[in-house]
């Protein structure tokens, strides 16, 4: 499968995923607001995704998948069903002891998240978020066991079924929100009632873990792979993925610190912040699935296939072409954010428990966020040239120097700017990792961008600017009703996006940004 028909499968069901993501924070909006439950809630979803990306997704797919490959290369699909058992047989124990002693410690890690229990402020809060975190946290369990399973998956081409997986979760948490919607008069916003749902929110996200599980279950059985538990042993191929895997991990953890920061700041500001960072994330997460994770997930197969034949003209020109897909989707996405920040915010999240001052202050953190977006979506661009490399010591180095900035900068604004400055900072610190992960790929000689990147990135960048200005000039000058009815913000946003769209495509054609037609046919023979 090529480059770009893999990434348009995986954008293509991550947005799938990502707009029923965005369905639920809207529904959850109008549930919970920004209050104490939200707060609590949205402290327990995090704890296990923390944990997730740290033990599962990204540092198990980094290590896994090249190694997988060159099982494959080496003995066929036999040898790297087997390597792929061991590590199944080693992962399953292991994220029961986690998942165990993560349940025993709970209050512990609660203290910890929120900053030494700036939670216990509000009566109530600390011990609801400790109940939520207890119920949501066996979702770590199952979705490490679905990430190794993705991985076998991915590294076969068959990128659908892991792609379709989150749209289990963001399903099981609209369908539990449906359920106590009536509840205790829950549709009144009344103190119990949002209790209730969040409960019901937090089971949901295991019994969605365990939903996904079986699904990629299947789908490996599906592709002819059969995973045996077999007794754990650290042979020869184990040691060689933990020495790949541990530098990976703590290149997450470093990331995943990050986040635990902003957590911590935010658990101190007034009620809220922690939901506020959460709707803007969600808004601001729908761009990025769909253009940075869809391009990561399917450039690192090919590029360590192109890596381990010695092919380094293919690994540049594909990862040259993925990169150009990046940009030039990101860019416009990142304008159109931060001008439309208050609108969007406004249009989906205005309601019920969620008043004006909620939806200012999400606008004000989304334009934060928004402003990182190419940066994040670069990152995942430039990260699997050195994971394809077996190289993921650097990416742990270039993390903790774009950290440190993160820190330096939110202890810069957050006087002034509140829950905003986590915003900016993090956009700031992904700034930083992009610029010093290219530059050791280029000092290495491993990667540089090519002179048609550099040309139609700046036509991107260019056509985005104009089409920011035109965004501004509608808000100003149209009657669109972005805090009317239900069917006046749909009619406002789609308004918006599609004038937004004729205008960045127009401009893009005049200022030279690379067509449609020919990104595809690049980007279809690079892939090759």
């Amino acid at each position: 499968m090529t480059l770009i028909r893999a990434a348009s499968l995986i954008g293509g069901l991550t947005l799938v995923s990502r707009l029923l993501g965005f369905a639920r924070e809207m529904v959850m909006a109008r549930l919970l607001g920004a209050g104490l439950a939200a707060d609590a809630f949205n402290l327990a979803f995090r704890l296990p995704n923390i944990f997730r990306r740290l033990f599962a997704e990204g540092a198990l797919s980094a290590a896994f998948v090249p190694l997988f490959n060159r099982e494959k290369a080496d003995g066929g699909l036999d040898a790297a069903r087997r390597f792929a058992e061991e590590i199944f047989s080693l992962l399953l124990p292991l994220m029961l002891l986690v998942t165990a002693l993560a349940e025993a410690a709970m209050p512990g890690l609660v203290w910890l998240l929120n900053g030494g229990g700036g939670f216990r402020e509000v009566p109530g809060k600390f011990e609801l978020a400790v109940t939520l975190s207890r119920l949501a946290f066996p979702y770590l369990f199952f979705i490490a066991l679905t990430a190794l399973l993705g991985g076998v998956l991915n590294s076969l081409s068959r990128f659908a079924a892991a792609a379709a997986a989150p749209v289990l979760l963001n399903v099981a948490l609209l369908l539990a929100m449906a359920a106590t919607s009536g509840e205790g008069g829950a549709g009144e916003g009344s103190a119990g009632a949002e209790i209730l749902t969040a409960t019901a929110l937090a089971w949901a996200v295991s019994l969605a873990g365990l939903l996904q599980f079986l699904w990629l279950l299947w789908a490996c059985r599906r592709a002819g792979i059969r995973l045996r538990l077999r007794r754990p042993r650290f042979g020869p191929r184990v040691r060689q993925f933990g020495r790949t895997v541990v530098p990976a991990a703590v290149g997450a953890g470093i990331y995943q610190l990050g986040q635990l920061i902003d957590i911590v700041f935010a658990s101190h500001l007034p009620q809220g912040a922690l939901s506020y960072l959460s709707y803007a994330d969600r808004l601001n997460q729908l761009p990025l699935g769909v253009v940075g994770i869809a391009l990561g997930t399917a450039l690192l197969p090919a590029l360590s296939r192109h890596v381990a034949e010695g092919d380094a003209v293919k690994a540049a020109s594909l990862q040259n072409r993925a990169a150009e897909v990046a940009l030039f989707l990101a860019l416009p996405a990142m304008a159109a954010l931060m001008v439309m920040s208050g609108p969007l915010a406004t249009a989906f999240y205005l309601g019920g428990r969620f008043g004006a001052e909620d939806a200012a202050w999400t606008a004000a953190v989304l334009a934060g966020l928004a402003a990182g977006l190419p940066a994040y979506v670069l990152v995942k661009v430039l990260t699997p040239g050195f994971f394809a490399r077996g190289d993921t010591a650097t990416p742990v180095k270039t993390a903790l120097a774009a950290m440190v900035l993160n820190v330096a900068a939110i202890l810069l604004l957050i006087d002034r700017f509140q829950v905003a400055a986590l915003a900016w900072a993090t956009a700031a610190s992904a700034w930083a990792n992009g610029a010093l992960l290219y530059a050791v790929l280029r000092r290495q000689g491993a990667f540089r961008f090519d002179r048609r990147f550099l040309r139609r990135t700046l036509g991107a960048a260019a056509a985005s600017a104009v089409m920011a200005a035109a965004l501004a000039a509608l808000l100003r000058l149209s009657p669109l009703r972005f805090d009317g009815t239900a069917p006046e913000r749909v009619a406002a946003v789609a308004a918006a996006v599609a004038a937004g769209g004729v205008v960045y495509f127009a401009a893009a054609a005049l200022f030279g940004a690379l067509p449609l037609g020919e990104l595809r046919a690049r980007l279809r023979r690079a892939g090759d």
